[in-house]
Parts: C-alpha cells; structure tokens; sequence
C-alpha cells in the first residue's frame, strides 16, 4: 500500500509492458508445446477467443476464427443484428473523418433496434458451418433478449461489458446474473472484472469463464472518461488467487480466465497466461487482417454509447489474412502476426509444454 495522502491509500498496479517473462535453464522443441485449450465440452486448437465487435467479426469470420481453431464471438447486439445487410452502415463508418463527426455518425447507425429474428439467423449460420457458436451482448440488453438466448443453443454465451458484476443495485430490469446462468443450459463467460472480490462474486454466480480486463485499449477511453483502469498484468494475477480460492471452496470447479484488455501481440499473450490466464481476447490484431469487416477500422460497442461515447473508431493497417494473422507465417517483426506462433515458441523457449504449467512461471519485473 502507498500513501496518497495522510486519508488515502492505494495499491500498486502493473501492466503487461511493466512484466517479463523469466527465461529457465531448459528450452524444448516447438513440435512439443500444445497450445490446446479446452472448455466445458469444447476444445479449441489455440487458446485465443476474437472479442465481439462489429469491427472484425461478421458471421463469416467468426465462422473462419472457429475453422483456424479459436473462439470467434459474434456480437449480438450489433450491426449483423440490426440490419439484414449492414455493407451500406460499414461504408458509412469507414469513410473516415474527425472524432466527433465520427461518433456522432455511430450513435445514428447503432439506433436501429435490434432485431430478435436476425439474431437467431446469425447464430444458425454459425451453427450450420459446424464450428463452436458463440455470441455475445451486454448485461444491460442480457435481460431484455434473455428468452431468444435461452432458445438459441449456443455452445457459449458472453456477458460482456466495460465492469461487471454478479449484484446489479437498481433498476426494475436488471439482470439477476445468478438466476440467469442457472436457467440458462449454456456455459456463460462474463466480464470484465478486474479484482479477486468481484471474480469471486461471478464465479459464485455459476460463471463457466470470467472476462480480466475492460476491453481493448485501442478502441476506447474508459481510463480518461470515467477514472476507472487496472493494469492488466495486476488484474490477471487477482482474479488468478480468486480462482484459485474458489476451486478448493467449491470442491474442484474449475473457472477460465480470459485476459480481455491490452493483448495486442503475441508476447502480451504469452504475459496474460504467465500471470494465470487461460486464454485471451483479442480484437485489434483481428482488424488488421484483409477479412475484417471494419476494412482496418476498428471500434467497439463504448465508442456509439448513446450517453457516454468512450473513444471512436482508430485505424490500423491491414496486413495479411486472418489465417496469417492467428496463426502465420509472420512477415513483420512486432508480434502483431502469427499470435499462436509467438506464444508456441515463447513456451518453447521457456521449456513449457501445455498452458497450464506455463502459468506456473517465474515473471520479471520492470
């Protein structure tokens, strides 16, 4: 604990730019490492989960996130929801502009409600490809749609919102989390949460996977608009202990962590699961590939808030196919390529060979 002053104390916090990872004496082959990361019944060929935003995925790349073995995650209450085909609202965000003519021109597209009959499509279209089906809204709009959820058969449902928790204080319709996992025959992944109390509180809720983190910090200002930050490696290592302490308080049930916040490149993902993660989500590595349908543009659900826009869309530049992206090759040195390549040869590196004891490693710190 650090004085702020003589009535104020706080916490020291860490970023995954703040840690590094501590080299051993033995290194194994890549051929070694599994990367394989399993799930309820689900098992996937890389523990990478691509976040539920309009600006990388559509029904057509989550359908190939799931063909190149990860999680892709449709955004529920987006632009694949609210219009038969959104080509024409895409073109309208991506023509550019300043910030503000930006946001204000998200806020207008994004008012068109959402459609119960255009979510069952979108998932029925994942479902027919024959990858995992997953698909994502916000604790606010959970409620409100929760009977189409309860009919949907999604192998995953994901709560997904800037902080989250299991005890929502007011509001006529806010979402009991509890009673809503319990009625609900779907693993549930919910976040983001940032501190051992609340992971604990969700995990007590019957979550099948806690979200660590606030979302990507390319694509909105939470920090500066409301005040609130953890840093990412001191948030994966909390909700880690809360795991840990639930597991023995619940006889062996085990809850994933998935670092959802600050995972840019691969060494971050190779960061988020020394410090306890199972697996990440990433979005903006995702809109750097020719496939995203944000055309290099990129921006999530904070950035069209109808009250509180936090941050608007930002620009990367598109570098390769998704399949190039997630898993290689690799044609530029900055991580921001071939994800699962990076972590695999980071394990190798470190003589690890399986997620799990790759968690147990030494960190440095800065």
């Amino acid at each position: 604990m650090y004085e702020l002053g003589r009535s104020k104390r706080a916490n020291q916090g860490y970023s995954f730019d703040d840690v590094a990872i501590a080299p051993v004496r033995r290194t194994r082959s890549q051929q070694e490492v599994d990367l394989t990361w399993r799930i309820d019944a689900v098992s996937f060929d890389v523990p990478i989960v691509a976040a539920p935003m309009d600006s990388v995925m559509s029904p057509a790349t989550a359908i190939r996130m799931g063909q190149l073995g990860g999680l892709g995650v449709l955004n529920l209450e987006g632009l694949w929801t609210r219009y038969e085909d959104p080509q024409e609202q895409y073109e309208q965000i991506t023509a550019g502009g300043d910030q503000v003519s930006i946001t204000k021109r998200m806020q207008e597209i994004y008012a068109e409600p959402i459609k119960p009959e255009l979510i069952e499509a979108r998932l029925a279209e994942l479902r027919a490809a024959d990858v995992p089906v997953a698909g994502s809204l916000s604790p606010s709009t959970t409620a409100e749609f929760a009977d189409v959820i309860q009919k949907a058969a999604m192998d995953f449902f994901v709560i997904r919102g800037t902080t989250v928790s299991a005890e929502h204080v007011g509001g006529e319709d806010a979402l009991n989390l509890k009673e809503f996992i319990y009625r609900l025959d779907t693993p549930v992944l919910v976040g983001g949460v940032a501190t051992y109390r609340a992971a604990l509180h969700l995990m007590r809720a019957g979550a099948a996977g806690v979200l660590v983190g606030f979302g990507g910090g390319a694509t909105h200002t939470t920090a500066s608009v409301l005040g609130i930050e953890v840093p990412m490696a001191t948030a994966v290592a909390n909700v880690a202990e809360a795991r840990r302490d639930y597991l023995e308080e619940s006889g062996g049930r085990y809850v994933h962590l998935i670092a959802d916040g600050a995972v840019g490149r691969s060494g971050d993902i190779a960061k988020a699961i020394a410090c306890g993660a199972d697996a990440v989500m990433v979005g903006s590595p995702l809109a750097r590939a020719t496939e995203a349908p944000g055309r290099g543009w990129h921006w999530g659900d904070e950035a069209w808030h109808a009250e509180l826009p936090r941050g608007a869309a930002s620009f990367f530049e598109q570098v390769g196919s998704l399949e190039e992206v997630v898993l290689g090759p690799s044609r530029i040195p900055d991580g921001t390529m071939n994800l699962a390549g990076g972590l695999r040869k980071a394990m190798a590196l470190t003589g690890y060979t399986d997620i799990k004891s790759f968690q147990r490693i030494d960190l440095i710190l800065h």
